[in-house]
């Protein structure tokens, strides 16, 4: 004989916990490496940092691929993270689909606006 003793809870939903918060965590430790290497950089340059230095730390090819990479990753970053508060905090699903669409919009103008930026160097 079986005893029931409450409810069987139905858990729903799209079930993201784990691979967004390994995700934020992945994409923070990116930033923060390619932050530190920023910094070495500009401490181990000579002289005031002006334009000529900056434009000159991201001019090589390899450094615009990879500040383009972690400009990638801070937008999977900050879409995880908006797209959970969409989740979380707005209920009606039509709102919530615009306030969806209309961060990727920004995103992807972001990503535009950032490759326009480091190829114009």
């Amino acid at each position: 004989m079986s005893v029931n003793y409450g409810s069987k809870r139905v858990v729903v939903g799209a079930h993201y916990g784990v691979r967004d918060w390994l995700a934020q965590g992945v994409t923070a430790a990116l930033m923060v490496l390619f932050t530190l290497i920023v910094v070495a950089q500009v401490l181990f340059t000579s002289g005031p940092i002006g334009y000529d230095n900056w434009a000159g730390i991201f001019a090589a090819q390899w450094m615009k691929v990879l500040t383009f990479s972690i400009i990638v990753a801070l937008l999977y970053h900050v879409w995880v993270g908006i797209r959970n508060i969409w989740m979380d905090y707005v209920k009606p699903v039509a709102v919530r689909l615009t306030l969806q669409i209309l961060s990727i919009v920004w995103l992807v103008g972001c990503a535009g606006w950032a490759i326009q930026v480091l190829w114009r160097l």
